[in-house]
């Protein structure tokens, strides 16, 4: 018996492990089962508990911890790995080789690039005056940048953007763009040096 559920119109690759009580393919309000195509590649590892919504397009060798949230329409690379509880929002961008810990937050409109990483606990955020007049036409998710590294617990500023190479300390606010190859800290954050000042990068 399966006790997990496959909505129609979800084509998925080779090689593929799914836990107890995953969803794949939920139509997102206002659409049918199958209106929208989902699509995941080879060897992934989907565990227990995620959902994932209709209109994604995941590459080969994705993993998921448990209960994870995928909301709809987003395009998401290969080798690509979301921690346990971590919430990805619509209209999301998720290059090769991205890793995302547990309990992130990632809203709509986000781009992270190939091999940045995101530590646990890091929320990134989209709206400049939440709850304003016309929030949702105006929402611009944050740009974090080829091997950029956001350490646990730091918030980014919407749409701002992370430097490649660069190193965000954990607890930090991210308030202004991070220049390639800086090591920001502190609230507001601040750059403090740069990664060829760190041994062991």
């Amino acid at each position: 018996m399966l006790n997990y559920k496959i909505y129609p119109n979800v084509e998925m690759g080779k090689g593929i492990v799914i836990d107890d009580f995953v969803i794949i393919g939920k139509p997102p309000k206002g659409k049918g089962p199958g209106e929208i195509k989902t699509i995941i590649g080879d060897n992934a590892v989907i565990r227990s508990h995620t959902v994932i919504y209709a209109g994604n397009r995941i590459g080969d060798n994705f993993q998921s911890g448990h209960h994870v949230t995928i909301r709809e329409c987003n395009d998401i690379g290969n080798n690509v790995s979301i921690g346990t509880g971590s919430c990805i929002e619509h209209h999301v961008e998720i290059k090769d080789n991205v890793r995302i810990h547990s309990q992130a937050f990632i809203p709509e409109y986000s781009v992270l690039e190939e091999s940045c990483w995101i530590g646990p606990n890091v929320v990134l955020t989209n709206a400049k005056y939440p709850r304003s007049k016309n929030v949702k036409e105006n929402l611009k998710g944050p740009v974090v940048k080829e091997n950029a590294k956001i350490g646990a617990n730091s918030t980014i500023l919407p749409g701002k953007i992370i430097g490649e190479n660069s190193l965000v300390g954990a607890g930090t606010v991210v308030v202004k763009n991070v220049p390639d190859k800086s090591v920001v800290v502190g609230n507001p954050g601040k750059i403090i040096g740069s990664i060829g000042d760190i041994e062991e990068y």
